[in-house]
């Protein structure tokens, strides 16, 4: 028994490669109100410090990691608070990001958006799924020549927060595609160290392989087994939807055909048609450039298949190959890095021609809203305010002291959202709702309730 938990346990972790988890950045520190006090220091005035910025969570691509398995049982990630403002104008600490480790080539997505916002596509690679809060002004920062004694303060303003998910897809610069029993484990044991699992029958390779190709010192390539390919793979048949996705990284597939047809199946269809599930799940796969390795060439019945596979295939790259005795798997294999470093090539080309060089923080979108800084609405007899900056500077209120109220006012003033009231004929005595807080509208400020 414990051998097959063991084993089991092994399986599930390589096979762990999706996972949602709930981010949520620190809260801000709330500022401080406080008052210098001292004998023979009259009018001492505020000294209340500022709160400190909360922590963010940052999700960071790092190398020796395969799986999102610790991120299953760790579902929620919550960076740690700032610390309050005090007196005598010390301010809070700002708290330290919670920085979160995943496999390089992770995608994160947010459900709420179309596009993928982060690839962490090299070991080091970063980015901030979660912002933390920043920290409220203390009382001090509001003493003016006409507010000698302001007894307000801002609240911290609270983390950000939302659910994210990651999907890893394999880092390899060459696939081996081809169906189950094809000889792709054989070929990626011969021509690397990886040591993957080989049996005589179909789905033996559970879980993508990698292994290093080293042709030279410095002439090497990673290529990756994609296992799971058959009849129906784009719909989820087989284990087609939990490894078709690893194909997208590479820039070269080597499709592996078994020329022996020792199950009566047809090399020729079969090609055929793992290249209509290739472009049924992502039509750029199957104009990715690709090499043809006619495998099992050392059996006696495939050379009476080979001359009708090779004509089908005319002046396409095609290779026969015996991934067992190793036979003709030196000419693929040099084809096979010639015609990457062709395409690194092009590639750099393209970069010096028009973008810049990755940063090793990738920036996390906005989510402004779509009519600017807020956006206002008519409801009934009143009036509802949406928008990041009027979001943030109701948070950071309190709302149970009378100078925070005419702040907020103030605040809306400058941001423009009396003056949209004022355009959309809002009178006093509306009610002005902005999230859960409601007031009555006052063009002066002095009937905030």
């Amino acid at each position: 028994m414990p051998l097959l938990k063991r084993g089991a346990s092994e399986v599930l972790a390589m096979n762990v490669d999706t996972a949602t988890i709930h981010v949520a950045g620190g809260n801000g520190g709330n500022g401080c109100i406080s008052f210098r006090r001292e004998k023979y220091v009259p009018r001492g005035g505020p000294n209340g410090g500022d709160g400190g910025r909360g922590g963010s969570v940052v999700l960071e691509a790092a190398e020796g990691l395969s799986t999102l398995l610790d991120l299953r049982y760790q579902p929620r990630q919550k960076a740690p608070d700032g610390q309050h403002g005090k007196g005598k104008h010390r301010h809070g600490k700002e708290a330290e990001d919670r920085v979160v480790k995943v496999p390089v080539g992770t995608v994160v997505r947010d459900p709420e958006m179309t596009d993928d916002f982060a690839d962490l596509k090299r070991h080091g690679q970063r980015v901030i799924v979660a912002r933390g809060g920043v920290g409220g002004r203390g009382n001090a920062r509001f003493k003016s020549s006409i507010f000698q004694t302001p007894r307000v303060a801002e609240k911290g303003e609270p983390g950000e927060a939302r659910r994210v998910e990651l999907e890893v897809k394999v880092i390899a610069e060459v696939g081996l595609v081809g169906y189950p029993n094809a000889g792709k484990s054989t070929l990626l044991a011969r021509v690397s160290d990886a040591k993957p699992k080989i049996a005589n029958y179909p789905f033996t390779t559970l879980a993508p392989n990698l292994g290093v190709v080293r042709i030279g010192a410095a002439q090497n390539f990673v290529v990756a087994d994609i296992p799971g390919l058959i009849e129906g793979a784009h719909a989820g048949a087989g284990l087609g939807h939990d490894f078709l996705r690893h194909i997208e990284r590479t820039k070269l597939l080597i499709h592996v055909i078994d020329c022996a047809s020792v199950d009566g199946r047809d090399p020729i269809e079969d090609y055929e048609q793992l290249n209509e599930e290739l472009e049924l799940y992502n039509p750029r796969l199957v104009r990715m450039p690709q090499l043809v390795a006619l495998n099992k060439a050392d059996l006696p019945n495939v050379q009476f298949n080979l001359p009708q596979i090779i004509d089908y295939f005319g002046k396409r790259r095609i290779f026969s190959i015996s991934a067992l005795t190793g036979d003709g798997v030196d000419g693929l294999i040099r084809a096979a890095y010639g015609r990457l470093q062709r395409i690194h090539e092009r590639n750099r080309e393209r970069q010096e021609s028009g973008g810049a060089a990755e940063s090793d923080m990738i920036s996390l979108p906005t989510f402004s809203n779509q009519h600017g800084r807020f956006e206002l609405l008519k409801v009934g007899d009143g009036f509802v305010v949406r928008g990041e900056e009027p979001h943030r500077a109701v948070l950071m209120t309190d709302m149970q002291n009378d100078q925070a109220l005419v702040l907020l006012h103030r605040k809306l003033k400058k941001m423009g959202v009396i003056n949209a009231l004022n355009r959309t004929g809002a009178q006093a005595g509306d009610t002005v709702k902005i999230d859960e807080f409601e007031f009555t509208y006052s063009p002066d400020g002095g009937d905030a309730d």
